[in-house]
């Protein structure tokens, strides 16, 4: 028996069965690769979004000049429902794509749930949407200040604040 697996595990030679099994698989899909390419429609570095415009008339205007803080985080829970039923429609709308529905990233842009809920959260925050985001001259993020207004930005925040986990 020992004579007869040592003949069959020479006669196989597995290195050759490898390279024949693989060189079966290349050529086909080396074949194909080409027309895939040109078959594919470019993308954008974060999903190809257009803005979508959001209706802030019934929440508090907050003016032309742009708030250093979230405007909308010391108002009450119940002024505060419809800015945070705006923020959530603004967030699928234009923010879901890339930054996770709910709010929950799926690892290709920040989790914008875990931004502290002052100063520093806020100030990151005003600095992504007024500039964007631009490495390597491909856009990952456009100037949101140049989509929608501050109403629906501070909405945006103000209902990413609520559904932030608990610490």
């Amino acid at each position: 028996m020992k004579n007869f697996i040592w003949k069959l595990r020479k006669k196989w030679q597995p290195r050759k069965a490898v390279v024949t099994i693989l060189g079966g698989f290349l050529v086909p899909v080396a074949a194909v690769m080409p027309s895939l390419i040109f078959l594919s429609e470019p993308v954008a570095a974060h999903g190809n979004v257009t803005p979508q415009s959001i209706d802030t008339s019934s929440i508090p205007q907050l003016g032309e000049d742009w708030q250093d803080t979230n405007p909308y985080r010391e108002l009450q829970a119940s002024e505060r429902a419809e800015i945070e039923r705006i923020g959530a429609s603004a967030y699928n709308q234009n923010c879901a794509r890339c930054h996770g529905l709910e709010g929950i990233s799926g690892g290709i842009a920040p989790d914008l749930r875990f931004l502290e809920p002052d100063f520093d959260g806020d100030e990151w925050y005003v600095y992504r949407v007024q500039n964007g985001a631009v490495r390597n001259g491909a856009v990952y993020m456009p100037k949101m200040t140049e989509h929608l207004n501050q109403e629906a930005l501070w909405a945006i925040r103000t209902w990413l604040e609520s559904v932030a986990p608990e610490s």
